[in-house]
């Protein structure tokens, strides 16, 4: 396994993330047990969760992710040997649908995440996407909606920053980060934080993938000189650059076979440069999916690549993309696919 230093709490986390979004909806609680041994055993010691999950959003399941994290911690009393990072979901069905950034439901938010996680403490705490209106999830344009929409009616950046770093002084928290936000959104809590003296984010959890390099546009530079990494998510693209849904196929079982709601990945753009990646990987004599992990692993601001699997096979499969470096010849033929057609799934 390779590691890359967190600034501020000053720890080593492996540039593979343990990613658990489908437990309690494709997972049992008997299965991510299982993934967190082996992904520990791995080297694995960094891992993602959110009060939302399972993904798709269920109130009903809500929050049987990190009860799940939260039994075998208990169980193996190992929560000291893994970086832990969860998110505050701004959901509809979150504290009586009124869920902000403020600090009455910054600290409702993070009660319930301790108590269902079975620890007092999160490493990385992130706000899962903004409270206000922008063009994330997979959407392009910047509309008038989100245009006439004041801050004003919006929790102030400041009140949110202070918050957090009231949960870090209180040692809820050791760090936040942000997560679906764009380069005015982290800018603007640099600028706060800064201007105020107060802790800022160190991590940004926004999709990457050889089907959605947009990170690179805005994003990467920020990474860069304000020494805030990239948490990649959705790395196989809902699991499309894994080759298994070429040419129509709809496996059993698998996720875009569950819920044909994520379209964003099997487009007619993306369809065809899946299938010229699948080439590539062919004629490298390459696993498809490994590829596209080891692209996103060897990009200089990803600071963790979040992998999600469904079942151990896959799961060590993904870790083992930590020890492909891709050749020249392969990255060169990459960017000819991207050049052609970049980013068909933003």
């Amino acid at each position: 396994m390779q590691y890359q230093m967190l600034p501020q709490i000053n720890e080593k986390v492996s540039k593979i993330c343990l990613g658990t979004m489908t437990w309690g909806q494709q997972n049992t609680e008997s299965d991510a047990h299982a993934q967190m041994d082996m992904a520990l055993a791995s080297g694995v010691n960094f891992w993602d969760t959110a009060e939302m999950y399972p993904s798709p959003p269920d109130k009903d399941k809500q929050g049987s992710t990190e009860r799940f994290m939260g039994s075998w911690f208990s169980k193996n009393k190992q929560r000291d040997n893994v970086i832990l990072a969860s998110k505050m979901s701004p959901m509809s069905f979150l504290r009586d649908g009124e869920s902000r950034f403020n600090a009455t439901h910054i600290s409702a938010a993070i009660d319930g995440n301790l108590q269902r996680l079975q620890t007092d403490y999160i490493d990385i705490y992130q706000l899962h996407w903004p409270e206000r209106q922008a063009n994330f999830f997979g959407q392009l344009g910047y509309d008038s909606d989100m245009a006439a929409q004041s801050l004003e009616d919006l929790t102030p950046f400041l009140e949110t920053i202070q918050a957090l770093n009231d949960e870090i002084k209180k040692g809820r928290i050791r760090a936040y980060g942000l997560s679906n936000d764009t380069p005015w959104g982290i800018m603007r809590y640099l600028w706060e934080a800064d201007k105020n003296n107060l802790i800022a984010p160190i991590t940004i959890q926004n999709p990457y993938s050889l089907l959605n390099r947009l990170y690179e546009v805005g994003l990467a530079e920020i990474s860069h000189r304000e020494n805030v990494g990239l948490l990649a998510y959705s790395p196989l693209g809902f699991g499309v650059l894994s080759g298994k849904y070429l040419d129509g196929k709809r496996p059993a079982g698998a996720r875009l076979t569950k819920y044909d709601r994520y379209d964003r990945y099997i487009n007619e753009q993306a369809q065809w440069a899946t299938a010229q990646y699948a080439k590539i990987a062919a004629d490298a004599g390459l696993d498809m999916a490994q590829m596209a992990l080891a692209f996103v692993n060897s990009r200089p601001f990803v600071t963790s690549n979040i992998i999600g699997a469904t079942s151990l096979e896959q799961l060590q499969s993904n870790v083992d993309s930590i020890s492909i470096t891709l050749s020249v010849e392969v990255l060169e033929a990459i960017e000819a696919v991207h050049m052609q057609q970049p980013n068909p799934s933003p």
